[in-house]
């Protein structure tokens, strides 16, 4: 290599200090037929003979918080309807018996005024009689 005037040798040039690039070996793969998938029975068979405890344990939390979380929005729902229902026919109870007490009341105190307001009238009939 022709070095420039003035080039100071001790100072390393890029290829010296990177180096050639290595190579790289691909591997060819097939793309012509891809493999298979497994059907659902297939899958379960082999989870059956090579899962362990463990893994067994980790999917049935996995299933079961996925599960949770699913029916949470429903429940919600569902116990919102309920509690709306309940709370309307336990309002509308106590107001049916509110006004038949009410109304109990109402005819009583009628019924005491009336006959206090004829008792008045007939001793007031009696004094003017005499």
């Amino acid at each position: 290599m022709i070095q420039p005037p003035g080039f100071d040798t001790s100072i390393p040039v890029l290829t010296e200090v990177v180096g050639e690039p290595p190579v790289l070996t691909e591997t060819v793969h097939d793309t012509a037929a891809p493999a298979p998938a497994e059907t659902p029975e297939q899958l379960e068979r082999r989870a059956i003979e090579r899962w362990s405890g463990e893994e067994w344990g980790v999917l049935e939390r996995r299933v079961t918080e996925r599960i949770l979380q699913q029916l949470q929005g429903r429940v919600d729902f569902v116990l919102e309807q309920r509690l709306r229902e309940d709370i309307a026919d336990a309002v509308q109870a106590a107001l049916d018996d509110f006004s038949a007490g009410i109304r109990a009341s109402l005819q009583l105190t009628i019924e005491q005024v009336v006959t206090q307001a004829v008792a008045q009238e007939i001793a007031h009939l009696q004094a003017l009689g005499k």
